[in-house]
């Protein structure tokens, strides 16, 4: 038993000796486990955007019908025939509308005569009543007929102007120039005018302007104003970007399956007449460019120093009062002291932001204080960031969080 004893005295021993040395050596050593990351002001651009899918349109579209009912006799334009305002482009049946006119014209006829002979009774009787030559009854009976063929006669005339006007419609004009994107009928065809009138043709003004009505959700909408730059594609060119500017922003909202979204027109230059009317178009909206900013890693806002830590690598912290409204602080290494800066700054990317005063392009600051003996930051760092990275190029360019990172 006193064997055992000794045995396990000596193992505790031997195992505080090895906790000790070890607190020690960590202790001695706590200043070498840790770097300044840091990074360099730089110029670059912060783009903001939003994407939508909208449909491409002719700017000026005019559908083509008839005002009145009948058979499509003649048909002188198809798809994609250029034609000009005033051009023929199909011809009703007229036999029944001639007929009618023949009809009219003959009612006219009759009832002008019956007009005048009437005029004529009436001017007579009034002149024989008022020598009293004949009764009250017959003056009133002359001023009844006369009354009643005038009214004739004019209901006549009215009619007369409608059968001639239908006649002028059973030949059918382009009332634009431009091209025939759709052709609705065929010759022999019997169209109806009703309640609405039937659309025959579909005119196209100018196919080299065109236009995308875009849908645009209601998270973004406050984002796009006119005159901004557009991007778009369509999947019938994948490899080709169009241009184009945004127009109109339509107040009336769509709701479509309880989603809200609104109509934003975005004018586009077609000069190769690539874009077809009912393409599908994938939109870039450019709410936001600034191009050639002063930039810094966003995270460098978010550095607050460590003293005890900074303390054991042998740097001292230049203390300040609070920023005024409208400054942030970012740190600078100088020799052995970390110094605060107050900057102005701008709008924001996706990882950096603009400085407007205060640093000039090139200037170093601190960016985050890394820990070499783990794969995660010291306080004041970023948590989120892992892995390690070289000392001082944290924020260099085109690395995870530098100037030249996406944006």
């Amino acid at each position: 038993m006193k064997t055992k004893q000794k045995i396990l005295i000596g193992l505790a021993f031997a195992g505080g000796v090895i906790v000790c040395l070890l607190l020690f050596t960590g202790k001695s050593s706590g200043a070498g486990r840790y770097e300044l990351a840091t990074a360099r002001a730089e110029r670059t651009a912060i783009n903001h955007s939003v994407t939508a899918t909208g449909t491409v349109e002719p700017v000026v579209k005019v559908e083509v019908g008839t005002q009145v009912s009948g058979i499509i006799d003649k048909i002188y334009v198809d798809f994609n025939s250029v034609v000009s305002k005033g051009q023929l482009i199909a011809e009703m049946d007229k036999v029944n509308l001639q007929a009618e006119l023949v009809s009219k014209e003959a009612e006219l006829a009759s009832s002008k005569t019956e007009y005048e002979y009437q005029e004529k009774n009436y001017a007579r009787s009034k002149m024989l009543h008022e020598k009293q030559l004949i009764s009250e009854t017959d003056f009133e009976t002359a001023v009844y007929n006369y009354e009643r063929a005038k009214s004739s006669y004019d209901r006549i005339l009215s009619e007369m102007t409608k059968v001639r006007r239908n006649l002028q419609y059973a030949i059918i004009t382009s009332p634009i120039d431009g091209v025939v994107i759709n052709r609705a009928v065929e010759e022999g065809q019997t169209v109806a005018a009703g309640f609405s009138t039937p659309t025959l043709f579909t005119i196209a003004n100018d196919l080299t302007q065109m236009r995308v009505i875009a849908d645009v959700d209601e998270a973004d909408i406050g984002q796009v104003e006119e005159g901004q730059r557009v991007d778009f594609t369509v999947d019938a060119y994948p490899e080709d970007v169009f241009r184009g500017k945004v127009t109109q922003v339509r107040l009336e909202a769509v709701v479509t399956s309880n989603v809200v979204t609104y109509e934003v027109v975005i004018s586009a230059y077609n000069p190769d007449l690539k874009l077809k009317p009912g393409l599908t178009a994938n939109v870039t909206v450019y709410t936001l460019e600034r191009p050639d900013i002063l930039t810094i890693p966003a995270k460098a806002l978010r550095f607050v120093p460590d003293e005890k830590i900074l303390g054991a690598m042998q740097l001292a912290v230049e203390q300040m009062q609070a920023p005024s409204p409208g400054k942030k602080i970012v740190w600078q290494r100088s020799g052995n002291t970390l110094r605060p800066k107050l900057i102005t700054t701008g709008v924001s990317g996706l990882n950096v932001t603009e400085v407007i005063e205060g640093l000039s392009d090139g200037e170093e600051i601190v960016l985050e204080l890394l820990s070499t003996s783990s794969a995660t930051p010291a306080p004041g760092g970023n948590p989120f960031m892992m892995g390690p990275r070289p000392p001082g190029g944290g924020g260099g360019p085109g690395g995870p969080g530098g100037p030249g990172g996406g944006i």
